[in-house]
């Protein structure tokens, strides 16, 4: 799987502050230990950056979501599992963020 480009704001920071860089990158590999597959890791970490309502993680996990494979309808209910937790206007802020990034038609 080929990862998406990073926005060019994070290419910058990185290139700032290296040593963050790699620390980031070992953080997200020691999370990756354990039983679950590729997909619902990143499935995971969709509802996590939608449950913190944090933009920049819901659109950059959708990115890689879709790199990987995974299913419009997959991400779309991820979203909707968020509903009983969030409320719904939180809940339709994440829905157009997980909208922003997928291909357009969808």
């Amino acid at each position: 799987m080929t990862l998406p480009k990073p926005p060019s704001t994070y290419t910058e920071f990185v290139k700032r502050y290296p040593e963050l860089a790699q620390a980031w990158d070992l953080i997200g590999e020691g999370g990756k230990k354990g039983p679950l597959d590729a997909d619902t890791i990143r499935l995971v970490k969709l509802g996590i950056a939608i449950g913190a309502m944090r933009e920049g993680a819901v659109h950059s996990s959708v990115r890689k979501a879709i790199a990987q494979g995974i299913d419009v309808d997959a991400l779309e209910q991820v979203v909707a599992l968020a509903a009983g937790t969030l409320g719904l206007p939180s809940t339709v802020a994440a829905w157009t963020w997980v909208h922003d990034e997928l291909p357009k038609g969808d």
